[in-house]
């Protein structure tokens, strides 16, 4: 069962996200956090939402990302071919709407003995709403997974290129080491993001590390974390941040059988 566990949870992965009104990152810094984003999906369409709240200057945000994700039977260079859409939700004290939607297409590749790894490319387009970063913008990722014997290792990175001359490129690198035990899964989480044209002034950068939880209830799967900044530039102090993020497979494609998750029992 894990194997499959973890790659539905790589579609955390294809999420687009929102961010603070005050960052430079069209993706949320730590989006990506707790998934197999290296990892293949079984084909088939997902659901997953991703809800957290922070604080940070006496601000809080509150960013919600419902994507839904099409893992298609077809392959090409010998990767699963996947897509996905999200709209994703932002609210603070002073403003909240909807942000910018986002496209991409995904090729992951099963290497074997646990390793995968997986490019993305897509984008997010301007939005009418106040809330947060608005901009369209270019969007890659790229990840390495481990995911055998119950463990999840994984590196995401994404690099983000605006169309706005007066908003900073950026990069994001999400990471993830987490353990399945039955049903649980416990581990660390953390993430680092940079702007790469800004100044010393004005450039934004932080790393945040925290833990993990969570648990297969069959047919889905809930994680929750909480991160904490342990270094900040430019955002005037540093972040909590509590993390929620609903797995829900939707419907299973035909070129694989793919049992429902409670019928399985770890693989050791």
């Amino acid at each position: 069962m894990f194997r499959k566990v973890m790659t539905m949870a790589a579609l955390g992965a294809l999420c687009a996200a929102a961010t603070p009104a005050h960052a430079a990152s069209t993706t949320q810094p730590g989006e990506t956090a707790g998934v197999a984003a290296g990892a293949p999906l079984p084909p088939g369409l997902y659901f997953v939402n991703t809800l957290s709240w922070g604080e940070r200057n006496d601000v809080d945000v509150v960013v919600e990302i419902p994507v839904l994700a099409w893992s298609t039977p077809w392959h090409f260079l010998g990767a699963r071919v996947q897509f996905l859409l999200a709209t994703p939700y932002v609210a603070t004290d002073a403003v909240d709407g909807w942000y910018n939607v986002y496209g991409a297409a995904q090729l992951a590749w099963d290497l074997g003995e646990g390793w995968g790894v997986s490019y993305a490319v897509g984008g997010y387009t301007d939005s009418p709403s106040d809330a947060g970063v608005q901009s369209s913008s270019f969007n890659q990722r790229f990840a390495v997974s481990y995911t055998a014997d119950g463990w999840n290792l994984t590196a995401n990175v994404i690099h983000g290129h605006q169309s706005e001359d007066i908003i900073n490129d950026f990069l994001n690198v999400d990471l993830t080491a987490t353990k399945k035990i039955r049903k649980w899964e416990v581990g660390l989480v953390g993430f680092g993001s940079t702007d790469l044209n800004g100044d010393d002034a004005t450039e934004l950068s932080q790393f945040a590390l925290g833990g993990l939880i969570g648990y297969d209830f069959g047919r889905f799967i809930l994680q929750g974390y909480v991160t904490r900044d342990l270094v900040e530039d430019n955002y005037g102090e540093k972040e909590t941040r509590l993390w929620s993020r609903l797995i829900l497979p939707l419907r299973h494609g035909h070129d694989e059988h793919v049992e429902p998750v409670v019928e399985h029992t770890p693989l050791k």
